[in-house]
């Protein structure tokens, strides 16, 4: 009887143990745009596809408008575990991604969804690679040119600009705008709105998107279109975060990470980009275009000496700063936005 109660015991067992709900995972991310904002929006989808290719066993909780983790700390509470996953600005972090922030640079890129292509393709070349050795970076992406906006004063000239406080995203496009003569002033992205509104700024340098994500279509009216810079930015997971998924659940993170999510996400912004130009025209503001861009010959002087300076310094460092801004020119005419498989990350 003793056997019989036994052998049914652990019958009962094995079969509790073979029906045993799978092990679930919840992650915190954090970023810093609004809700319902284009990076938002696409992030919510990338969430959501996680969930159901998981069948359930991946959520991620996002915490938006730097609820979780201000901007210019939210690698670091990546790499800590206060967010198991960031999206953010690598310039927000300054001199941590010199390389990456080759990007930035006036001339390079055409779009964000080139961008984000190009950006993808020097991380899985191994060209950015160490710059990420403390956190599991799923997906890199980029946004649209980066133009001039102001309050007041149209900007037709490099000498429009001098004297100006123009919001700036990073320290290398505080470094355009300082050879261009304004008075570059740092800030987050959400800051903008007030800071414009209160007088604190006379203008930024932004993206089209970014012009209708933060409202900032309300505050500024005299854009001047000349594809200054972009700006790099990266989903990125904290590796031990990463590391306690089952083999199954992190097949289930590798297939959305790399080519085909970030230049997801940069036709969403360059979609964006349209309709906030769009808003303004609409609106009435004035729009002065500047024939070729950075390569005007009134403006690609000042700018090219921005670019040298930069490569030389980074390149007095032992870094290879030319060779990653040859091939990120490179990539940009070698564009192909077929989704590609992301390199192995070990």
């Amino acid at each position: 009887m003793n056997k019989l109660k036994n052998s049914l015991a652990c019958a009962l067992l094995l079969g509790a143990a073979c029906h045993a709900p799978a092990d679930e995972y919840r992650f915190r991310l954090a970023h810093f745009w609004p809700t319902g904002s284009s990076v938002d929006q696409v992030i919510s989808d990338w969430a959501e596809t996680l969930h159901t290719e998981s069948d359930g066993r991946i959520t991620v909780d996002i915490y938006p408008a730097q609820t979780l983790a201000k901007a210019p700390q939210s690698y670091a509470a990546t790499v800590s575990g206060v967010a198991d996953i960031a999206v953010t600005a690598q310039g927000y972090t300054a001199g941590r991604f010199p390389l990456t922030q080759m990007i930035e640079l006036p001339g390079i890129v055409k779009t964000a969804e080139n961008a984000s292509y190009v950006l993808q393709g020097l991380y899985d070349e191994s060209l950015i690679g160490n710059e990420y050795q403390d956190t599991h970076p799923l997906f890199f992406f980029a946004h649209g040119p980066g133009h001039i906006h102001t309050r007041e004063k149209p900007v037709l000239s490099p000498d429009d600009l001098n004297g100006l406080r123009i919001r700036r995203a990073t320290t290398v496009v505080g470094e355009l705008l300082t050879s261009l003569g304004a008075q570059p002033v740092g800030m987050p992205a959400p800051e903008t709105y007030t800071a414009a509104q209160r007088g604190v700024i006379d203008g930024v340098a932004f993206p089209w998107q970014a012009m209708k994500d933060f409202r900032l279509n309300e505050q500024l009216t005299h854009h001047t279109a000349i594809s200054l810079y972009t700006l790099s930015f990266i989903t990125t997971m904290n590796s031990s975060s990463c590391e306690r998924l089952p083999d199954d659940l992190k097949a289930v993170i590798d297939r959305n990470s790399g080519l085909n999510w970030a230049t997801t996400m940069g036709r969403k912004l360059d979609e964006l980009d349209a309709l906030a130009l769009q808003e303004a025209i609409d609106s009435g503001h004035s729009i002065h275009q500047i024939e070729d861009s950075a390569r005007n010959p009134q403006w690609q002087p000042v700018l090219d000496e921005v670019i040298d300076r930069y490569i030389a310094d980074l390149s007095a460092q032992s870094m290879p700063a030319q060779a990653v801004y040859d091939r990120a020119r490179a990539l940009v005419d070698s564009c192909d936005t077929k989704p590609k498989t992301m390199v192995s990350r070990g």
